[in-house]
């Protein structure tokens, strides 16, 4: 995918209305350290247009980017975080199921877990909730790199039983430092931005 414009278009807070669009969005969820905002840059080929911080749990907000002003990037608020209060992380859980439920253009979810650790009870917990709102969300496993190639099938295996996923859902294993997996992903956002909603 060759990216052309980028733009931070829409940031929604606890009680900020969701905006209407008419193209197609991708979201991305994941717990606060696992490397999201690297993902996003990666796949928006900029270097620092979504905020990456060394200070875990910043996004406490919903990001809509508008992507060559044909489909969006959505960066969900980062989850699992400990030193964030129960307050924030609730409103940030309402904040994630409402997108999650009342998008009319959603069409697919990126749910990211750290290749090198089995997926945390947050993980599990994010999973389930993505797949009972109706959504199969595809696994980006972060941090390949870090990683010995032989040690990768073994991980994935791990990644795979701890979420329960199905045969036939995908995980694609993804480096922010070498770009491996960004190809597929847009493949898969391609394909997806020709269908047609799948909670229209």
């Amino acid at each position: 995918m060759i990216i052309k414009t980028v733009d931070l278009e829409t940031v929604c807070g606890v009680t900020s209305l969701l905006p209407e669009n008419t193209l197609p969005e991708f979201a991305f969820a994941g717990k606060s350290n696992v490397g999201k905002s690297s993902l996003i840059n990666a796949l928006m080929n900029r270097k620092a247009y979504a905020r990456t911080s060394s200070q875990p749990g910043k996004t406490q907000t919903i990001n809509f980017y508008n992507i060559n002003k044909a489909l969006y990037y959505v960066d969900l608020p980062g989850y699992g975080y400990a030193k964030v209060s129960l307050e924030a992380k609730a409103k940030w859980g309402k904040m994630i199921e409402r997108y999650l439920q009342k998008s009319a253009m959603l069409k697919m979810v990126f749910l990211l877990v750290d290749i090198r650790h089995e997926p945390s009870a947050n993980d599990k917990m994010m999973y389930d909730w993505v797949v009972s709102n109706g959504y199969h969300p595809v696994i980006i496993a972060t941090k390949l790199d870090k990683l010995k190639r032989s040690q990768v099938p073994k991980a994935v295996k791990v990644i795979r039983m701890g979420l329960g996923m199905e045969k036939e859902d995908i995980l694609i294993p993804f480096s922010a430092e070498t770009k491996q997996g960004r190809e597929e992903i847009w493949e898969l956002i391609e394909q997806a931005a020709q269908e047609t909603p799948l909670n229209s």
